[in-house]
């Protein structure tokens, strides 16, 4: 087992470098070379794998902290009592710490202990962080040695977010993107027969479907998330159709004061407070299932339980236009901390091998939204007829060759998702002039990013 010193843990992720403390993250993405390489191939002569039973008949447990609460939680414990039912050698113990964020917090104060967990489910803006302080375990060879994996079957984009130096340090597991979702019902009922591709498509639909008392709005076209969080993953698309974007891929260029950011956040605030179309809502995915709005953009992986407690038709669809498409990729994947004995390592692997394969994976994707990380498991006949019916599921699958990572300044800057989130909120909320938000949000991320830039170049390339 692999020790850790707390100050370098702090230290690598972000705490000690004027960062604000473990920030709220969202569901998305690291950053590859500008043409994805191919996955890293395994060596050509895989090594011994490390026994993973000290005594004939015993299993080896392995402790993974997991999703927390809902659909995902219910349907990971799931795939866990599948894959122990499905072999004697390993048994995987499903524990929730609750958010991402707070899942972080956790494992930062449990590697400092040394009780960290043997496999821990950690978002595209926290793998990273941990990567940094030497946190996670390079697992190249750990992928040699179980067969149950073959790095060149993940989809390639999906698989290079979490090279460190050529090492892979996050395998894919509950990958997504945002997508569009509409309630099918509102729009037959409405006369409408073709979902819009573009914002001013959307708008133009206000007429039918928003529905008021006096100046209240009872049922909105369109539900942002409030808060500080998720919002500025939803928003890194909207930033990037209208021409804008956050940063490049190495901190070099903020690209916030841009004036097609500046005019994709002023569409943001009108939509709420000009064009009354829109509202903030303390649970989008709560206001779509119970009709109080008709569009909304959420994660797939919220899919599984939309399509599960809505009482109308669900459906799907690319991400809206404006000067261009643009969606990026979210959510989380699978990583081993350094503390995690060398016996364990390879059971670990064995459960990760099934969870994102053909038959785990399979399973786990149809129940909770999530893509199929594998491209042999998307062209199973099995999934070829999940597809024919739940053709909502499908869309992630034929949005992601138009998806990219989400730009550093989210991702890598620490506390960086937080930083643009609450700037999003000053706009819309609070009202403020949309330039001089950007100007004060890009002075933070600034700031706040500086520590890192030499790291971003020497791990990611």
């Amino acid at each position: 087992m692999k020790t850790i010193t707390r100050r370098n843990l702090l230290k690598g992720i972000g705490i000690g470098a004027g960062a604000a403390a473990l920030a709220a993250c969202a569901a998305p993405t690291a950053m590859p070379p500008a043409k994805p390489a191919e996955p890293a191939k395994p060596a050509d002569a895989k090594p011994a794998a490390p026994a993973v039973v000290n005594n004939p008949g015993s299993a080896v447990t392995i402790v993974h902290w997991g999703f927390s609460g809902g659909n995902l939680e219910k349907r990971e414990k799931e795939l866990a009592t599948k894959f122990n039912d499905s072999q004697k050698d390993v048994k995987v113990d499903i524990q929730v710490q609750g958010s991402y964020e707070e899942t972080a917090n956790k494992l930062t104060a449990s590697l400092a202990a040394k009780q960290a967990p043997d496999i821990v489910l950690l978002s595209d803006v926290w793998w990273f962080k941990f990567a940094r302080a030497k946190a996670l375990l390079a697992l190249n060879d750990a992928v040699a040695g179980e067969k149950g994996i073959d790095a060149n079957d993940f989809v390639p984009s999906l698989w290079n977010e979490g090279l460190v130096k050529g090492a892979q340090h996050w395998i894919p597991f509950a990958r997504s993107t945002p997508l569009f979702y509409y309630n099918k019902t509102m729009f037959k009922e409405a006369g409408i027969d073709k979902v819009p591709d573009t914002w001013q498509g959307l708008v133009d639909l206000a007429p039918k479907l928003v529905k008021k008392d006096g100046d209240n709005i009872k049922v909105s076209l369109f539900s942002h998330p409030d808060g500080a969080s998720y919002i500025a993953w939803l928003f890194q698309c909207v930033a990037w159709q209208f021409g804008g974007g956050y940063s490049d891929a190495k901190l070099t260029k903020y690209e916030l004061l841009n004036p097609d950011t500046i005019r994709a956040g002023q569409f943001y605030a009108d939509s709420v407070n000009k064009g009354k179309w829109a509202v903030l809502s303390k649970d989008p995915q709560k206001d779509f299932i119970s009709g109080l709005t008709a569009t909304t953009i959420m994660s797939t992986g919220s899919l599984g339980g939309v399509v599960t407690d809505a009482k109308f038709d669900v459906g799907t669809a690319f991400l809206p236009m404006e000067k261009q498409f643009g969606c990026c990729t979210g959510g989380s994947g699978l990583a081993i901390p350094v503390t995690t004995p060398k016996e364990k390592v390879q059971a670990a692997m064995k459960y990760i091998a099934y969870a994102t394969g053909n038959d785990g994976g399979a399973f786990w994707a149809q129940n909770s939204g999530y893509m199929p990380v594998r491209k042999s498991t998307a062209d199973t006949q099995n999934y070829k007829d999940f597809f024919a019916k739940n053709p909502q599921f499908k869309t992630a699958v034929d949005q992601l060759p138009k998806t990219r990572p989400q730009d550093a300044a989210r991702n890598y800057v620490p506390g960086g998702d937080n930083i643009i989130g609450k700037g999003l909120e000053r706009i819309i909320v609070g009202k403020e002039n949309v330039e001089a938000v950007w100007k004060d949000i890009t002075a933070q991320l600034e700031k706040e990013g500086e520590p890192v830039k030499k790291d971003i170049a020497a791990l990611l390339g």
